[in-house]
């Protein structure tokens, strides 16, 4: 369930909508995403009229849905924005986490995504057949992979057998208490969709959908699985999530190479880090290690739950009190103190695997709260939205040196200054250097040349167009909310967010452009063919 695309020019929404300015592109069919789960949440679309068909009815209509929105704080801290909206009999929930792989401590890269896994894994009473039997077995099995891995450190070899056999035969029994996927069973049973998760470096969601006369249960069922959650098939979820770095990132030239192109961009932020995990650190975790992240980290002052569709909000915030108002209070977790200074000089890498060869292009852009975000998102689709984009008329059409070529701002996420990365695969017989030449001569057009109002104008009918679709549906709203909610200090800058697209000029594309393309802000990355004589022969 773990969440890291690369971006594309236009908007990506997850589940459905909620990351709001990636789309789906040919790179990310061929990147696949480290998604774990069986199907995408589901988000219950609007009736038709309650999306403004003009742009000049835009701004009312999302006035009139801003009204519609109630926030409520309980004492311990927790926080909750509710839109009521009666056009269909659902409700979409998202449960934002503010923690993510940037938070992880050393050493124990992935934990964040481990814990959203265990997360669906049960409480003392959902997942269990008998927890009181049950608790001892887990308790046993975390002593023996701690004996088992002191008799590793100390050359103990002869321990590590018997140990490692009694600990199968453990987890084997305590696999017998189990009920698989009951907090699925329950949730699908009582008529919820999309029931997923997602972990990027920056946030943890939770999410799904019930019918209107389900808010109760809701309420239930997910303030239980965070009063008291049971980590149980600890060990066992280890082995897929060791698997799935194997399939998706080792054995994955793209995801390979992204991982180092960070590691080399990045000198300080722990975006430099890997989000699925270094395999040691995976190998090494513990479930203590996860509770303790867990009591650091998933406190009330640092959650956020919206709560969007059939409801009341003066019912939910009586149900939250009854249900939420157990969790004790605790301190909100220590700011993110590592700032990435600024890059001073150019940076690059090269990578050979059996790929076709690809090419990749990064600088150092703002966070998604300072004010020229936007600029830097519209940058990105003029370059790279669609067929008239510039890139794709260029490098694809015209010059026919690659076969794909896109971009766009806020890899690997956005709460914190990121890249604006740019990436083409190579067509048969053109080798990496000549695409690197025309992307470089399409930046300089951008720093050189103002863009016309009619380009500008279409990038900015784009923006606005995936705005109102992914406020088209109860989750994409619900994930919007919160997203802006935690990175932007209020939910309300969704509602300017028109305004602020409108309000960018040829000149604010020219100085960003001028800012930010500079040779000592920039890392190049290159994933070479190990079947291409001359890509090799070039950067050697």
């Amino acid at each position: 369930m773990l969440t890291q695309r690369m971006p594309s020019s236009g908007r990506l929404y997850l589940p459905n909508q909620w990351q709001w300015r990636f789309v789906v592109s040919l790179l990310l069919v061929l990147l696949g995403s480290f998604c774990l789960a069986s199907r995408p949440a589901l988000a219950q679309s609007l009736k038709p009229e309650a999306v403004p068909s003009t742009v000049r009815s835009i701004q009312p209509y999302l006035n009139r849905v801003s009204r519609n929105i109630t926030e409520f704080r309980l004492d311990n801290g927790l926080k909750f924005i509710v839109l009521e909206n009666h056009q269909a009999p659902i409700i979409s929930f998202v449960t934002y986490a503010d923690v993510g792989g940037v938070d992880e401590p050393e050493g124990q890269t992935g934990v964040a995504h481990f814990l959203e896994h265990l997360a669906f894994k049960g409480t003392p009473k959902i997942g269990t057949e008998d927890y009181a039997a049950e608790r001892p077995l887990l308790d046993q099995l975390d002593q023996l992979f701690d004996q088992i891995q002191a008799a590793k450190a100390s050359g103990k070899t002869d321990r590590i057998k018997p140990l490692a056999q009694e600990f199968q035969a453990l987890k084997a029994k305590a696999a017998t208490y189990v009920r698989q996927n009951q907090f699925g069973q329950i949730v699908e049973q009582a008529g919820g969709v999309g029931l997923n998760a997602a972990t990027s470096m920056d946030a943890t969601r939770y999410f799904y959908s019930f019918p209107a006369n389900k808010l109760e249960l809701w309420m239930s069922l997910e303030s239980e699985r965070f009063l008291e959650p049971v980590f149980r098939e600890f060990f066992e979820e280890k082995d897929v999530i060791l698997e799935e770095r194997r399939l998706r990132l080792e054995n994955d030239p793209i995801n390979r190479m992204l991982e180092e192109l960070r590691a080399v961009a990045f000198q300080v932020h722990p975006y430099r880090r890997s989000l699925i995990g270094y395999q040691a650190d995976i190998e090494n975790l513990t479930r203590a290690n996860v509770q303790d992240f867990f009591d650091t980290y998933y406190v009330p002052a640092n959650l956020t739950i919206a709560i969007v569709g059939d409801v009341n909000p003066q019912t939910v915030k009586r149900m939250a009190q009854a249900y939420f108002g157990r969790y004790p209070a605790a301190p909100k977790p220590p700011l993110l103190d590592k700032v990435e200074p600024e890059q001073t000089e150019p940076r690059e890498l090269s990578l050979t695997m059996s790929t076709q060869p690809w090419y990749f292009e990064a600088y150092h852009a703002p966070a998604m709260a300072d004010r020229d975000y936007v600029i830097y998102e519209l940058m990105g689709d003029l370059l790279s939205s669609g067929r008239t984009s510039r890139l794709y008329r260029t490098l694809v059409e015209q010059q026919q040196i690659a076969l794909a070529a896109r971009g766009a701002v806020g890899y690997p996420a956005n709460k914190y200054p990121n890249l604006m990365l740019f990436y083409a695969l190579s067509a048969p017989g053109h080798d990496l250097d000549t695409i690197a030449k025309a992307l470089q001569q399409e930046l300089e057009r951008l720093k050189t040349e103002p863009v016309t109002a009619n380009e500008l104008e279409r990038v900015k009918n784009q923006a606005r167009a995936s705005l109102l679709r992914s406020l088209d549906s109860t989750m994409g709203m619900a994930s919007l909310l919160v997203d802006y909610e935690v990175k932007t200090g209020s939910w309300r800058n969704l509602f300017t967010e028109i305004d602020r697209i409108a309000a960018v000029t040829p000149a604010d594309i020219q100085r960003v452009a001028r800012q930010t393309f500079r040779p000592e802000n920039r890392t190049v990355g290159r994933l070479l063919s190990e079947s291409s004589p001359l890509n090799r022969l070039n950067h050697q």
